[in-house]
């Protein structure tokens, strides 16, 4: 068994594939309407799609998906040139700071809540 990827559920799957794709930057690889793969390995599935298929009905709660309790973690070569793609079309947590290992890194939310975190290879 090996790990593949988390799956974030998101509450409008074109909103967060434009976000993705155009802020963030990331090839898709395939879209198949309600979930969408990045070429990094990278998906996205639409929150009441997949609460469908799982639980068979859609949560009936009303509490966004992201919640503070999950990080997604994504490298980028040029850390500056992303922070200043990205950081315009965001709710910044903070912008770029070295963390006491020496990596740069900067953290916002995505339209879901959802806290991303943005480094450089380390």
């Amino acid at each position: 068994m090996h790990f593949v990827n988390p799956i974030p559920f998101v509450s409008d799957i074109d909103r967060s594939k434009a976000f993705y794709r155009d802020v963030m930057g990331l090839k898709i690889l395939s879209d198949f309407g309600s979930f969408v793969l990045f070429e990094t390995g990278f998906a996205i599935h639409e929150g009441q799609a997949l609460e469908r298929t799982i639980w068979k009905a859609p949560t009936e709660a009303s509490e966004p998906y992201g919640r503070r309790n999950v990080l997604l973690y994504f490298e980028d070569d040029d850390i500056d040139t992303a922070f200043e793609r990205i950081a315009q079309h965001v709710a910044l947590i903070h912008p770029i700071e070295r963390q006491d290992w020496g990596q740069r890194v900067f953290r916002f939310y995505d339209p879901d809540n959802h806290a991303v975190e943005v480094g450089e290879p380390m």
